[in-house]
């Protein structure tokens, strides 16, 4: 995989990646993926590398944000 441009969307604030990173991660899980633990991301020389760390949570489901997210979860 070219790892140098891994989407067709434009991601160019806080809401943007955290929509994206969430919609890949739903799709990841949904298909099987064991997506849990740590993930190396390399870059150009120009780019910063980065350590990412994924970890279940368990869900509150007293919040409004939750059972509404809920309902789409696989």
């Amino acid at each position: 995989m070219d790892t140098s441009d891994t989407t067709d969307q434009t991601v160019a604030t806080d809401e943007e990646f955290s929509d994206a990173l969430n919609s890949l991660i739903q799709e990841a899980y949904a298909n099987g993926v064991d997506i849990e633990g740590g993930w190396e991301c390399r870059t150009t020389a120009e780019r910063p590398d980065w350590d990412i760390v994924i970890l279940e949570v368990e869900k509150d489901l007293s919040s409004e944000h939750d059972r509404k997210r809920s309902a789409y979860d696989p």
